[in-house]
């Protein structure tokens, strides 16, 4: 089984178990009690680079990466650093996330939060809604045509934002013919683990105008920012640079520029 079926067959799992415990009614009864909502795309697509701020423990590919590090503590010091939205992970058997980490980081600060998560049910849609997220992962290597548009449709429902990830061409053709708004171009190839930022560039070029662009993983220098929202990306998710800097709030900083942070993304 390849690393991208484990997780799919992980997801799954973690969805039945949670249906167990928390039927879908009892979870739709708890809409009416969510927070204003924070708007995720809309934090993307003001001037200058916006930075999509990550928090996860482990991955995968790295193995562990920052357990230790406090949630609150971490995303505090993105938006204090300029971050324009919050990425948390809620995958528990590969990532070492949990759903509580969205309610942690929303009490924490002010971004915009989607949750990272390996999308298989409408149940995690209306976990997300419940659980304190404004956006939702959705990964076009994951789902057919048919749930990917109908996952899409139920996000809006929700007041979610929808972060359509693709990583090759032929998945950013199915992206488009599902209308969607926020296109994530993941630099890393989910079944092999490798990165390379070249494929945001071949991808890029294929993207109509309004569209938001994200480009995902790999990314950890200014220079590298500065050439990408040269050829149209208007923003950048960035984790495991963060999480391992031992000063998020003055990476991030670095990362924005000094001179051109995305603090004004988040500033009323």
């Amino acid at each position: 089984m390849g690393i991208l079926e484990q997780l799919i067959s992980a997801a799954s799992q973690g969805v039945d178990q949670r249906r167990r415990e928390v039927p879908l009614a009892d979870l739709e009864a708890r809409l009416g009690q969510r927070d204003k909502d924070r708007p995720f795309r809309e934090a993307l697509t003001r001037p200058g680079m916006s930075l999509i701020c990550e928090y996860k423990r482990r991955s995968p590919s790295a193995g562990d990466i920052a357990l230790g590090t406090d949630l609150a503590s971490q995303v505090k010091a993105y938006e204090q650093g300029g971050a324009a939205a919050l990425s948390v992970l809620t995958d528990t058997t590969h990532f070492g996330g949990e759903l509580a980490d969205l309610n942690t980081a929303r009490a924490a600060c002010g971004l915009p939060i989607i949750r990272k998560d390996f999308v298989v049910d409408r149940y995690q849609l209306v976990e997300a809604a419940v659980g304190g997220a404004d956006a939702v992962l959705l990964i076009v290597a994951v789902l057919d045509d048919k749930r990917l548009k109908a996952f899409q449709a139920e996000a809006w429902d929700l007041d979610l934002d929808c972060l359509v990830e693709v990583h090759d061409e032929a998945e950013l053709d199915r992206a488009l013919e599902a209308e969607a708004e926020v296109i994530g171009i993941n630099n890393r190839n989910l079944d092999t683990g490798v990165v390379d930022v070249q494929t945001t560039y071949d991808l890029i070029t294929d993207v109509p105008a309004g569209k938001t662009v994200v480009s995902e993983s790999g990314i950890s220098h200014r220079e590298e920012l500065v050439e990408l929202e040269r050829v149209g990306v208007d923003a950048a998710l960035i984790g495991e640079a963060l999480m391992r800097s031992g000063e998020p709030g003055r990476k991030v900083r670095e990362l924005a520029g000094s001179s051109d942070s995305t603090t004004e993304h988040f500033l009323p």
